[in-house]
């Protein structure tokens, strides 16, 4: 066998690790470098809808969304559990999975813990409903709704909120 062609299968073997080690480990838990590529496999049990999702509130850490349709992304988002489901937000840029759920529905699966629920997203786009949510994440997060979430963000009270409920 040729050099040329020993070099190609060895660069095809390591294409092919670094994507199986990638699909078996993202999301990482970061905001900066690679956390922010998301991962493939989102994992946890299959879990009935809650009465009240609130209790889910005692979960230290993000909740991991993957929503359905190509390509199914897993990523991490902050989040409040409430009674009649789970309030999340997002920047108002156009970000990836806010569109998507404009564009496409919110059906997807959120993992908290070791909980995994199939949901729907609803954007809240009344104004007084929005805030009233978008408070509750806040208070969450140690923040106020005029202060953004990192320097260089748009304030909480501008960003978009979603209302995952259970699939039925």
């Amino acid at each position: 066998m040729s050099k040329p062609k020993i070099a190609g299968i060895a660069v095809g073997v390591l294409v092919l690790a670094v994507l199986i080690g990638w699909v078996s480990t993202a999301p990482y838990l970061s905001n900066q470098g690679l956390g922010r590529l998301p991962g493939l496999i989102i994992g946890g049990t299959a879990t009935p809808a809650l009465d009240d999702f609130s209790p889910l509130n005692d979960y230290q850490g993000p909740m991991m969304m993957k929503q359905k349709g190509f390509p199914e992304l897993v990523v991490h988002l902050s989040f409040v559990g409430i009674q009649q489901g789970i309030i999340s937000a997002t920047r108002p840029d156009n970000g990836y999975w806010g569109e998507r759920v404009k564009e496409r529905g919110g059906d997807g699966w959120l993992r908290v813990g070791d909980q995994t629920f199939e949901m729907t997203a609803t954007q809240i786009v009344d104004d007084a409903q929005r805030l009233a949510m978008m408070e509750q994440w806040a208070a969450r997060s140690g923040r106020t709704l005029d202060e953004p979430l990192y320097t260089g963000s748009e304030p909480l009270r501008e960003w978009e909120v979603y209302l995952w409920t259970p699939r039925s």
